[in-house]
């Protein structure tokens, strides 16, 4: 890895192509096991990563001192802050930042080697929610062994109400999918169920409705703007700050418990298949 103009991270192409393949054969490149994916499927799934967040990652898990500088600049505040909140105490809060920054700096040796966490990235999510999970992972951890018979509820974040745990922010954005998924249109759905779920083509989607192909990409595009709003919109509802919800939104996919091909394939209006394909002529867009 070497540092390129700005102080961005740029990945040397031998090193960075041995963490893709590895990322990829690790999650059988976003495919269901056994599958075997094609090149086309292979190229997808790398375009999905946070690429630079991944360089950034793995360079600090390799003990790189010019990426250690970028994570400390970007990352270390946020490490604080987000501690302080989950613990509720700046004290606590302080000591769990620290503790969880000296981890991922790789201070534990294993075989004489260091190792740190963040080998563990994947990419698949933003490296501001990867961490906000190791945290509150680590003050579990904590809050197991400090208080074996303590219940969980609320550690997430500080609760004004101890008896009313407030759901954490993974909670509040399962919740959002969901609410969001129930409420577009069967047309939209099946636009989604088709491209993200069966990865078919635009070719293949615009082959079926009888539209040309760069009417599906215009749909797909204004529908993806469309869903982040309305994400947003149920997260800030929910009580997270605007920051907070956009923050949350790049949580790792694997990490929200939803039956995704279930809300998209269950329509609460007639199907696609029972409606005429509109021409180009007609598209709106």
């Amino acid at each position: 890895m070497a540092l390129g103009r700005g102080g961005e991270l740029r990945p040397q192409p031998g090193a960075f192509s041995g963490v893709l393949s590895f990322v990829g054969e690790r999650v059988n490149h976003g495919l269901p096991p056994g599958v075997l994916p094609d090149s086309a499927q292979k190229t997808a799934f790398f375009r999905s990563l946070h690429l630079t967040e991944l360089a950034l990652a793995h360079s600090c898990a390799l003990g790189r001192e010019a990426a250690w500088e970028i994570f400390l600049s970007r990352y270390r505040g946020f490490l604080v802050q987000t501690a302080v909140s989950i613990t509720g105490s700046v004290t606590l809060g302080q000591d769990l930042g620290d503790s969880l920054y000296a981890e991922l700096y790789g201070l534990r040796q294993t075989g004489g080697e260091r190792r740190s966490p963040l080998a563990s990235y994947s990419g698949r999510g933003s490296l501001l929610a990867w961490l906000r999970t190791t945290l509150v992972q680590r003050s579990r951890d904590h809050h197991r062994r400090t208080y074996r018979e303590t219940p969980l509820d609320g550690i997430d974040s500080p609760a004004a109400a101890p008896t009313t745990p407030i759901p954490t922010e993974l909670a509040q954005l399962t919740a959002a999918v969901a609410r969001t998924l129930r409420g577009i249109a069967a047309e939209d759905r099946f636009l989604l169920s088709a491209y993200f779920l069966d990865r078919q083509t635009l070719f293949q989607i615009a082959q079926t409705l009888a539209v040309h192909e760069a009417t599906i990409s215009r749909r797909l595009k204004r529908l993806a703007g469309n869903l982040h709003k309305q994400l947003v919109g149920n997260l800030v509802s929910s009580g997270l700050s605007k920051a907070a919800a956009e923050e949350a939104l790049g949580a790792d996919p694997r990490d929200i418990e939803i039956n995704l091909r279930m809300l998209l394939q269950t329509s609460q209006t007639s199907s696609f298949s029972n409606k005429k394909a509109p021409t180009e002529a007609s598209d709106p867009l």
